[in-house]
């Protein structure tokens, strides 16, 4: 019998400690799972469809975000064809997406949905080697990309992660929630539970978005077999590397998640209520393909205050429970306990009967995802816009979005016609003053950043009298 480097007791106290990514090695050389090519996954699917996501190979410095790409079904032998540049692609489902110039990703794939019909399938996926005794294969997901699909850097609003590489590699760029106003956050597109950013993370775009250039990237490459652990609230963007990728994660529930799902509901109810308005600015494509519709104002309210009460009687229900068992104790909004989806109560990812977090090292079976280094990022030149952004390269005029560039190679000497110039600079200057126009998207990434989020949640509490 293989001998694992942790037991589940030891698996799932690291889980519950961990602050920073890493990966785990050995745990999950004898899964089942990691014989599912897709080649096997075609002969047990058969003729079933999956939605692929299919975006451009391209070395833009904008996100390529989900609104962006189109969408095909396709069967996983369809998907194959294609990859292999066979015939029958040319006219099938991918026929408009010629291999050389695009990628395609099968995102998101809820095994309990795919495999229904499989169900011994889900057996395949054994959480509990990490102490998730009741968690296997239908509360996972399934990803199966080529090369060049990625999902968009975003930040997860609920729980943590634990990822399985199943076949070929894939590329994590991850950075801690410190790192959350050097990565520009935005709610467009809107996505419950995810917050993505403005920046295109391995091809930045400094000018826009300097604050970028203090962000602390931890990269690692995952191979098959190993598990990352994805901390709460870290930054990631993914890319597959190899030909065809296969991998499957799970999302961990975790103590905070009933505060967090109160600043969901309000992010939820404010995006809708001011993209649903009739506007002109209000036509781009701001609800992502998960979605599948805005929900109406009423709705979301009743959402909203669902989501309060439920928060509140969880802490009700703790107070209780601690004044019961020490009376005159003090109440730690931190040591919430949570009832599983059956009703029984059980301690979130995080908490453990208030036991001592366990004690282990970083080794060959557990290695922390390292920071990027400073010198592989870009020149402090390209960073931060300090740098004449012109065609001469060794202009040494700063640019700064706030004043009108000054380049004296550009304009070398006081002349008349250059003081012409300047005044046709400094009247158009003040015709975009005149203009100046704030857009819904710009209002909605002001309203929603995260402090503004938490104190207003913070603030709906209050209105309940509990604090």
């Amino acid at each position: 019998m293989n001998t694992k480097p942790y037991s589940p007791e030891e698996a799932r106290g690291i889980v519950g400690s961990l602050k920073q990514p890493a990966v785990f090695c050995n745990m999950a050389c004898d899964w089942p799972a990691l014989k599912w090519s897709v080649e096997y996954l075609s002969s047990v699917l058969e003729d079933k469809p999956l939605r692929f996501r299919i975006g451009k190979r391209q070395t833009a410095k904008a996100p390529q975000f989900e609104t962006q790409c189109c969408y095909a079904e396709a069967t996983l032998s369809e998907f194959l064809a294609w990859t292999q540049g066979q015939p029958d692609a040319a006219i099938g489902p991918f026929s408009t997406s010629p291999y050389s110039q695009c990628w395609a990703y099968a995102d998101y794939k809820y095994i309990a949905m795919l495999f229904e019909e499989e169900s011994a399938m889900f057996q395949d996926v054994v959480w509990t080697d990490f102490g998730f005794p009741d968690r296997d294969g239908r509360d996972s997901t399934l990803w199966i990309g080529t090369e060049g699909a990625n999902t968009p850097c975003h930040q997860d609003s609920y729980g943590c992660n634990l990822v399985l590489q199943v076949h070929g590699r894939k590329r994590w760029h991850l950075f801690p929630s410190e790192d959350t106003h050097c990565l520009y956050p935005t709610r467009i597109p809107y996505e419950e539970s995810s917050v993505f950013s403005r920046v295109n993370v391995v091809n930045p775009d400094w000018n826009r978005f300097p604050a970028f250039a203090k962000a602390s990237a931890h990269v690692v490459t995952l191979n098959p077999g190993q598990v990352l652990f994805v901390p709460r609230h870290w930054w990631h963007y993914v890319e597959s590397i190899d030909p065809i990728t296969v991998s499957i994660n799970s999302w961990l529930e975790m103590d905070v998640d009933d505060e967090a799902r109160v600043g969901e509901a309000l992010t939820k109810t404010l995006v809708c209520a001011l993209k649903s308005a009739p506007s002109p600015d209000n036509s781009d494509n701001w609800l992502n393909p998960t979605e599948v519709e805005a929900t109406s104002h009423e709705t979301n309210l009743r959402y909203l205050s669902l989501a309060v009460q439920s928060c509140l009687g969880k802490r009700k229900d703790l107070c209780n429970e601690t004044l019961s068992v020490n009376p005159g104790a003090a109440v730690s909004s931190h040591t919430k306990r949570k009832r599983d989806t059956d009703g029984t109560t059980a301690n979130k990812i995080g908490r453990k009967n208030h036991c001592e977090p366990p004690q282990f090292t970083f080794g060959p079976h557990l290695i922390p995802v390292p920071r990027k280094l400073d010198e592989q990022s870009a020149s402090p030149g390209d960073k931060g816009g300090e740098r004449c952004s012109c065609k001469h390269s060794d202009c040494s005029a700063p640019s700064n979005k706030l004043e009108r560039h000054r380049c004296e190679k550009c304009s070398p000497s006081s002349s008349p016609e250059r003081d012409s110039t300047n005044e046709a600079v400094l009247e158009e200057d003040k015709k975009e003053a005149d203009t100046l126009t704030i857009t819904t998207n710009d209002l909605l990434d002001c309203l929603l950043q995260p402090q503004v989020v938490s104190l207003v949640a913070k603030l709906l509490f209050d209105k309940q009298g509990t604090f």
